[in-house]
């Protein structure tokens, strides 16, 4: 049987290696940044490079620990109990990332905070059982502080009880690798792309609440590379998700305009 392959990923920093001595201490990673910084490809990634499973669950605001845990559901004319991700994870050892944890109900943060410690066990109250993870479960969770602050925010007793890790934009040259090798599209495309992206990144007074991500970039090269012309690939794929504002989307078109 062949194995699946890698996801591509450029390491930036040290993350690979603190990833892997973290999975070896069977200790839980906290990753932090903004939106489509590479978060989501640097765990599917790390999940390869180990031969390990992956459960990805992308919370929002009704996550229950019961969506993770598991629930007892009606099956022909008996009660059976299934399991959720998270028991899954922790019973056959897998990699479980939460994606923006923070987005979560508070009773999620309260059934992996045993997860979290020297304890590494899970309880379902529903079974009146306690797991005891598997010695290769690994639970990675992501948060973007930018886009929490003031709404949502993990407590720090919570953060302290992962090792953290910060993703941010790459370097010019960094992230001109990554278009190129993601999807193909020539150097000189790519370089005015981040430029562009530097430019719209840096106008803070446009008070954006999220600004371009690689994702958004990597998004624009496909387009482009398929044969959509540059500016309005920039257009649907970087200006209009930006923002839904008239005003700001001339603003950002005009200086995509002056740029590719």
């Amino acid at each position: 049987m062949l194995m699946a392959k890698s996801p591509y990923y450029r390491p930036i920093a040290k993350e690979i290696e603190i990833f892997e001595k973290a999975f070896e201490n069977q200790l839980p990673v906290l990753l932090k940044g903004p939106t489509g910084t590479g978060k989501s490809r640097f765990v599917e990634y790390m999940a390869h490079r180990l031969n390990t499973g992956l459960i990805t669950v992308a919370c929002h605001e009704e996550t229950s620990s019961t969506d993770l845990i598991g629930r007892y559901i009606i099956k022909g004319s008996e009660t059976v109990w299934i399991d959720g991700p998270l028991t899954k994870a922790v019973r056959e050892g897998m990699i479980l990332y939460l994606d923006e944890v923070a987005e979560a109900r508070p009773d999620v943060i309260v059934a992996i905070h045993p997860l979290t410690d020297h304890r590494r066990e899970l309880y379902i109250d529903k079974l009146g059982e306690t797991v005891k993870a598997h010695p290769k479960f690994m639970l990675v969770a992501s948060f973007n502080p930018g886009y929490q602050h003031g709404y949502k925010e993990l407590k720090p007793s919570t953060k302290q009880r992962f090792v953290a890790m910060n993703f941010n934009y790459p370097k010019p040259e960094i992230e001109r690798e990554i278009l190129i090798n993601e999807t193909g599209i020539d150097e000189s495309t790519a370089k005015k792309m981040i430029k562009a992206a530097n430019k719209i990144r840096n106008l803070t007074e446009l008070g954006l609440t999220e600004t371009v991500s690689t994702r958004l970039l990597v998004d624009a090269a496909k387009l482009i590379r398929s044969g959509l012309p540059p500016r309005l690939s920039m257009h649907v794929a970087v200006v209009q998700p930006l923002s839904d504002e008239p005003e700001i989307i001339e603003s950002l078109q005009d200086l995509i305009n002056l740029m590719m």
